[in-house]
């Protein structure tokens, strides 16, 4: 197979765009894809101050790539989870990256925090794979606040966003559909949030990485197992290879048709008040948020248990 562009051996065959290219070729051909994205869809602005979370896997550590490619101001962000030996992978990665790199990076380690996975996994008895969500997304929207940064950027594709809103579409769930999306504005109390590799796939990302030398980790969260996210992104996968271009059509018809109606529903709906947690100051329709609520429960489960 050659490189549409060039004729030379292509390296990386893309069916869902009919197309297929060399190493050079399909770097630019990727970081089009980024910057028309952003672009399109208005995720940044060339004089933002983007927060990069690094969660040391191929997606976020080539989104950041790409972005400083792009000329964006990035800095990492990375969540310690102070899961044993895979966090200490992960975090090893992220800060040899950006050493190498020289992109400025943030850690934020949950054990000083008191708040480490294997101690919240231990005490609460909720799903895990959520409770770790609620605590990055806290700490990430903390960190982009308090030290000025005008948008968060998280490395979500086009596999990861068409799984979620599979998800939501089962359940029908408009709260979610009406703010699934690239970009959410910054607003009460939230900063920015941006996914600039919606357009591109996971297939895509992983080439990207590859190609342009960049070492991350691979192994998966030894807490992940069973997580129906993994199951809907396997039927995807089976039905894009059937039908390319199936993922890509479903969520831009999404984009372009769905989420503006469920977004109008919302907004006829929206009646709870947004206000500061009266523990952290993080913003919460209740009188605390989620993660103060998780914490006062840890730390009364480790009292009931003196461990």
């Amino acid at each position: 197979m050659k490189c549409k562009v060039c004729k030379a051996d292509a390296v990386v065959s893309l069916p869902s765009h009919n197309t297929a290219f060399c190493k050079e070729h399909f770097t630019k051909f990727y970081l089009k894809l980024v910057s028309e994205g952003i672009r399109k869809r208005s995720l940044l602005e060339r004089d933002d101050k983007v927060l990069v979370a690094l969660s040391g896997g191929k997606d976020s550590l080539g989104l950041m790539y790409a972005l400083s490619e792009l000329g964006y101001d990035v800095t990492g962000l990375h969540i310690d989870l102070g899961i044993f030996e895979s966090s200490q992978k992960a975090r090893a990665v992220v800060e040899d990256f950006c050493r190498d790199k020289g992109y400025p990076l943030k850690v934020v380690e949950l054990e000083k925090e008191g708040v480490p996975m294997p101690l919240i996994k231990k005490h609460i008895r909720r799903p895990i794979c959520s409770i770790c969500g609620k605590f990055k997304r806290h700490y990430f929207n903390k960190v982009a606040l308090e030290d000025g940064y005008t948008a968060l950027a998280t490395g979500h594709n086009l596999d990861d966003e068409v799984a979620r809103l599979f998800a939501n579409t089962l359940r029908w769930d408009q709260a979610y559909l009406s703010d699934q999306g690239p970009v959410l504005p910054a607003e009460n109390g939230f900063a920015k949030k941006v996914k600039p590799l919606f357009r591109v796939s996971e297939f895509e990302s992983a080439n990207f990485s590859f190609l342009m030398g960049i070492p991350y980790h691979h192994l998966p969260c030894p807490y992940s197992g069973g997580a129906s996210f993994t199951g809907h992104k396997l039927l995807w996968r089976d039905l894009e290879l059937r039908s390319p271009g199936s993922k890509r059509a479903f969520y831009k018809g999404f984009l372009d048709r769905g989420q503006p109606a469920f977004a109008a529903i919302a907004q006829d709906e929206k009646s709870n008040e947004v206000k500061p947690c009266i523990e952290c100051g993080c913003p919460t329709s209740a009188v605390t948020c989620n993660v103060c609520r998780l914490k006062e429960q840890l730390r009364q489960s480790i009292e009931e248990s003196g461990k």
